[in-house]
């Protein structure tokens, strides 16, 4: 196989949603507020039963759906989750039985909010290799079941949803990849800028310190991703950053020089979903036609751990 690509995608997100009026009258909050500091007017949450896998389940039926391909297609399954409640079995095996999938392999990867674009560069490897063929890769979380609903700081963040690609290997050495180099790295020195710890665990971070770093040192690291791809950032047709808060998204696409290009904004009505935020938005713009296929798309993800992860795909 000489590389491989998203063949189609899916999302969902649960039918409540909390608005900030909602949040208001939880905590000494407001709309103004809100908007202001991060520029969220909803967000998704899940009810008291609906888990981590059904959500994910959910997002990957729509995407394999969509591809065309059948269950008995595919062959390994990627989920990126920091938010699944139980150990094993694990979260891509729960998703695999949901869908009836006879025989895949089955990884979750944990790099909280950088997760779908390891995940996807994952499979990509993999299918390079040859290791397997035709891939479901997910991002999904539950970010609901780990705030702390009294912290105005970060209960105001989060939202609940999941996000899926099916991703097949690449047929004839002429074709062009659809998904390019990965690049890749951390912060571990500052890892602690970002927590879920704890007993019942809970979410917690320091704000300014990760707004410094997402705002100064990641447009660089894109237009890296970018180079590594061939492309410049001003023929990107999209961008899609993990969807943390508008006052990182829209400082780091204007450094990036992406003039020409879509940007996801679906933070503002769906919060921060953490690993599940890129596929999520990235299904939408497709759903709403607002990209073309074949056009070459940013992807990039970023936060716990201080992680990174980015690559130029070419929309399905």
């Amino acid at each position: 196989m000489t590389g491989s690509h998203v063949l189609a995608l899916g999302h969902y997100q649960p039918a409540t949603v909390l608005t900030n009026d909602d949040l208001a009258a939880m905590v000494d909050t407001s709309d103004t507020w809100i908007r202001s500091r991060v520029g969220i007017r909803t967000r998704h949450v899940a009810g008291p039963d609906e888990s981590v896998d059904e959500m994910a389940a959910a997002a990957a039926a729509k995407a394999l759906a969509s591809s065309g391909l059948s269950a008995a297609d595919i062959d390994l399954v990627l989920v990126a989750t920091c938010t699944a409640v139980h150990r094993s079995p694990n979260t891509a095996a729960r998703v695999a039985a949901r869908l009836g999938l006879p025989s895949p392999a089955v990884m979750d990867l944990n790099v909280v909010c950088a997760g779908f674009t390891h995940a996807l560069a994952t499979a990509d490897h993999a299918l390079r290799a040859g290791s397997a063929r035709r891939a479901l890769v997910i991002g999904v979380e539950k970010f609901s079941e780990v705030t702390d609903w009294t912290d105005r700081s970060t209960c105001v963040l989060v939202g609940d949803g999941a996000g899926a690609a099916v991703v097949v290997a690449t047929e004839e050495p002429a074709e062009k990849p659809g998904i390019g180099p990965v690049v890749w790295g951390s912060v571990p020195e500052m890892g602690h800028a970002i927590r879920i710890e704890g007993t019942p665990s809970r979410f917690a971070q320091e704000g300014q310190a990760v707004y410094r770093w997402a705002t100064t040192q990641l447009p660089a690291i894109a237009r890296r991703v970018c180079e590594q791809a061939g492309v410049r950032p001003e023929d990107l047709a999209a961008v899609v950053l993990h969807q943390a808060n508008l006052r990182i998204i829209e400082p780091v696409a204007r450094k990036l020089g992406a003039v020409n290009a879509v940007i996801a904004r679906d933070v503002v009505e769906s919060g921060n979903t953490s690993a599940a935020s890129i596929p999520l938005a990235l299904s939408k713009l497709v759903e709403r036609r607002e990209v073309e296929s074949g056009a070459p798309v940013l992807l990039f993800g970023f936060g716990g751990n201080l992680s990174y992860a980015g690559q130029v795909i070419r929309c399905p």
